[in-house]
């Protein structure tokens, strides 16, 4: 998984550490991150360890002692928590400020970023979102934040494509108050929720959660808090010489995961993308792309059939 989320370093080490120790690792991970802040006594009470246990149990996650364990948790939430505002000064200019050096800077930090993303999603978490996401008797509700919103409408524009039961989640309170309250055990919420993680992202998914409906969360490599509700977590690095952060590799997941729904849906996809061509023909959205009616030939110039109007 990405690097700098602590939680993901202890998930990873789980499998390495002693009895003792792993008790030490659920407490944390049980309450992340505020557990990471508590005494090295008070931890060790709640895990019903010793307190050497714990120290062993940093130095483990190669930290000298539990100070150093705890600047590394500060560091991180404080970067989970950046703002553009306050990456401004870290981003903004560079040794060449050229349109070459800026270039060649994207490049770098890009095709790193991109790389790392797709080695790093574990498989089996891509193919549960993929299966999730392709079982036709399911409901999709796709919701976005900012400026992720955007992402969530380029996931949901294939889905709909591709299956039937695809939907936004309402913006407007009444409507998405009415569409959380129906949503049961056959529905699943795709949520984009990257840092300074929206409050109302992380009680959706709780909601659907307590409602036995199942939540596909795509988030950065600090992970969205909405993740501990989520049946898979889809993270994104999203590196960037901006104090914008780049949504470039999490594109690459969400096109990853619409290539691996046409192979999931098979003859069933081909099938709906012709209705819906059929459908739009019908209607006249593409009458300027095709003069072609549904399902009869060619018209001619000056046909008077009502669909090459």
């Amino acid at each position: 998984m990405a690097s700098g989320s602590l939680a993901d370093d202890i998930r990873l080490k789980l499998g390495t550490l002693s009895p003792a120790e792993r008790k030490v690792a659920r407490v944390l991970l049980a309450a992340y991150p505020s557990a990471g802040f508590e005494t090295v006594a008070t931890l060790a009470l709640r895990a019903a360890v010793s307190a050497p246990t714990v120290l062993r149990f940093v130095a483990r996650l190669g930290y000298s002692g539990f100070p150093d364990f705890q600047a590394a948790l500060r560091r991180e939430l404080d970067a989970r928590n950046a703002s553009p505002l306050t990456l401004y000064d870290t981003t903004a200019g560079s040794a060449d400020d050229s349109t070459d050096g800026l270039m060649a800077r994207i490049s770098t930090l890009l095709s790193s970023a991109l790389t790392t993303t797709l080695t790093e999603i574990p498989p089996h978490d891509l193919n549960t979102a993929i299966d999730l996401l392709a079982d036709r008797r399911r409901r999709i509700t796709l919701a976005g934040g900012r400026f992720t919103h955007l992402l969530a409408h380029y996931l949901a524009l294939h889905l709909m494509q591709l299956r039937d039961d695809v939907r936004f989640l309402p913006d407007r309170d009444v409507e998405r108050t009415a569409a959380l309250a129906g949503m049961g055990r056959r529905d699943v919420i795709v949520l984009f929720d990257y840092r300074r993680y929206e409050d109302d992202t992380l009680a959706i998914a709780q909601f659907v959660a307590d409602n036995g409906g199942r939540t596909v969360v795509f988030t950065d490599t600090w992970l969205s808090p909405a993740g501990a509700h989520a049946d898979v977590v889809l993270p994104s690095r999203v590196d960037t010489p901006s104090p914008y952060d780049s949504l470039v590799p999490t594109l690459a997941v969400i096109e990853t995961v619409v290539a691996g729904l046409l192979i999931a849906l098979g003859d069933e996809a081909h099938r709906h993308m012709t209705h819906s061509e059929a459908t739009a023909r019908r209607i006249q959205l593409f009458r300027n792309a095709d003069p072609t009616p549904a399902g009869g030939p060619p018209c001619p110039p000056a046909a008077s059939h009502p669909l090459c109007s």
